[in-house]
């Protein structure tokens, strides 16, 4: 596992990054922001333009109404209204020009941001997807359904409307300090000294705002990964009764989310009437030292009200700067998560230069493999085996043998630690994903089946396999039977995990899936826990025709299962400690002789 694992997905609630870590974090986070933005440059610099000289034409509006009083007033009083009716038509053009230039800005950043959100959405679901099947084992549902939800709509109100506040308060705040130095220097000065309580509120503000947002979203994504872990495991919490703990649990996280939400607000409690007593001071003082200055003749009364209208605006965007704050914060932790993930690296990465094998016999060897889990446990210690094209084998033994682990490296969802496991003398390493594909498919116990008609689901083995073509497999498997009980047939919608069919009939499903599939090695880890005897019995009539001309590795702990095989192979801490067939040991007095009187034993 790499560094960006350690802090994108094990660390990610954290909030005691060390200095090296925060560093790599901000990196990768500024290096997929600009990866974002990298494909609008020309509309971002399009929107710059526009919102510098909307934000011109609107601050222009005081400087006009100086001009208004202090020349169109007396020039009125001679009778000459020109100056007058010229800065009231040009007041209506700016704000006019202002008004539909901000629409404009408006539109456009809208346009940017869902860009941006659409190539975000994608990256993190391509990437998810093509993650191998340890990083899924070890970061939960509830987190990466985080990633796609509040962490993409932190960031999408941060582009809607954050970087639109931040961007024209910025541009605000400086035509008006221009404006303000141009009418008047005083009051420019007087301006400049607010801005030392203001810049010491501020950076107060942010200090602690900082460690505090950060608590907020990980009290949030909690609350999103408790909620949907316990909706998903619905029919555990059911069977075990937990509700009383989940909800002592999930109350407890609320309770943890309001207390972060409630320190947040009281701190805006004290900022956002800080920034009120600050300018309305500030305006104070300006007004009081300008109309002193009027009394003397220094400064004109156009522009003291100028100088005064000025002043209140320059502090108007500050409450909306702060809001960015939070929007901003909450946005970088989410990017600095959603980043984590786009960064992980493949555990099974795919070749680079991959080796073809159209046409797989499906000879299965395994050569001084060593493989152990991250926690360094090691599951199968220098294990050798060779199963020749066409063989049936079982694999049996207690929980922890190592016999899925055996099935997820055939499948090449794990790479072995050491050692090669190849098909036809091919290292699966070597092999392209779309052959290994093919040519090898796993039926496990969990028999998911996705939202669509119950012929979507079976073709899925298949694309654009024919009606003729999913109905005969499922007829060799013996699921044409209930599937043609189904109110619409094969075109019954299965709903949400197959809700609408029983666990045996999703198995069967995904039975036909497989068959309809034709892979040269066909593996069934635990397939038939789910079926009946009826159902079993139906299936194991169809698995040695089905089973015929292809490799197949069948784990079990049904017994009656492994009766097909033409080997058996008995497993105990990684190691093969038997070998023969099912006749063969059967009739010995070994581990597996044992577990089949246990078996027949419970049968009687």
């Amino acid at each position: 596992m790499s560094e960006t694992t350690v802090t994108g997905v094990e660390g990610e609630e954290r909030n005691d990054f060390t200095r090296a870590e925060s560093q790599q974090i901000r990196r990768r986070s500024t290096a997929l922001l600009a990866s974002l933005l990298r494909p609008e440059k020309s509309k971002l610099v399009l929107g710059l333009i526009v919102v510098i000289i909307s934000t011109a034409a609107q601050v222009a509006g005081p400087a006009l109404i100086a001009y208004g009083i202090d020349a169109g007033l007396p020039a009125l009083l001679n009778h000459d209204w020109i100056p007058i009716a010229s800065a009231g038509l040009i007041y209506l053009v700016t704000g006019v020009a202002g008004a539909v230039l901000i629409s404009w800005f408006t539109v456009l950043t809208a346009r940017i941001s869902q860009a941006i959100l659409l190539d975000l959405r994608k990256r993190v679901f391509l990437q998810t997807q093509r993650l191998s099947l340890e990083f899924h084992e070890t970061y939960t549902s509830g987190r990466i359904i985080s990633r796609q939800t509040s962490d993409l709509d932190s960031i999408r109100e941060l582009l809607d409307s954050g970087i639109n506040q931040l961007v024209q308060g910025l541009l605000y705040m400086f035509f008006i300090g221009i404006a303000l130095f141009s009418l008047d220097v005083a009051s420019g000065f007087i301006l400049v000294v607010s801005l030392v309580p203001l810049v010491v509120l501020t950076r107060w503000f942010q200090l602690r705002s900082q460690k505090l947002f950060r608590t907020t979203r990980t009290a949030s994504a909690k609350l999103i990964v408790k909620f949907v872990e316990t909706m998903t495991g619905v029919r555990a919490v059911k069977a075990f009764r937990t509700e009383k703990s989940n909800s002592t649990e999930f109350s407890g996280l609320v309770e943890q989310h309001r207390e972060s939400n409630s320190k947040v607000i009281r701190l805006f409690g004290i900022f956002d009437p800080g920034l009120v007593l600050i300018g309305n001071v500030t305006v104070a003082v300006v007004l009081l030292v300008g109309a002193f200055r009027v009394i003397d003749g220094q400064v004109a009364i156009g522009v003291l009200l100028a100088a005064v209208l000025y002043t209140r605006r320059f502090f108007d965007p500050m409450e909306e700067m702060a809001m960015f704050y939070n929007s901003y914060q909450s946005a970088a932790a989410a990017l600095e998560k959603i980043s984590g993930v786009l960064e992980e690296e493949l555990s099974v990465p795919d070749p680079l230069k991959p080796i073809d094998l159209w046409t797989a016999k499906g000879g299965i060897s395994f050569d001084d493999v060593e493989f152990s889990y991250q926690n360094g446990r090691v599951v199968l210690p220098g294990f050798s085996l060779a199963v020749p094209a066409g063989q049936t084998i079982a694999l049996v033994g207690s929980t922890g043998a190592g016999k899925s682990t055996l099935a997820k490296l055939i499948s090449r969802f794990y790479d072995p630690t050491t050692g090669q496991v190849t098909l036809d003398g091919i290292d699966l390493r070597r092999l392209h994903p779309k052959d290994l594909r093919r040519a090898i498919v796993m039926v496990t116990q969990e028999a998911y089946l996705f939202s669509g008609t119950v012929a979507d689901n079976i073709a899925i083995g298949k694309p654009g396999a024919t009606r003729e073509e999913i109905v005969a497999a499922a007829k060799a498997v013996g699921a044409h039977g209930f599937i043609d009980s189904l109110p619409d047939g094969y075109d019954t919608d299965v709903n949400k995990r197959g809700g609408r069919v029983s666990a045996g009939q999703r198995q069967l499903v995904s039975f036909a899936r497989a068959f309809l599939a034709d892979p040269a090695v066909l593996i069934l880890d635990e397939a038939t826990a789910s079926l009946d005897i009826p159902s079993e019995r139906q299936v194991q009539d169809a698995l040695q025709t089905l089973l015929a001309d292809r490799t197949a590795i069948i784990i079990a702990h049904r017994l009656s299962t492994v009766a097909i095989a033409d080997r058996v192979l008995v497993m105990e801490h990684g190691v093969i400690i038997e070998d023969g067939t099912p006749a063969d040991l059967i009739g010995g007095t070994g581990r597996f002789a044992q577990l089949h009187a246990s078996w027949r034993q419970s049968l009687v």
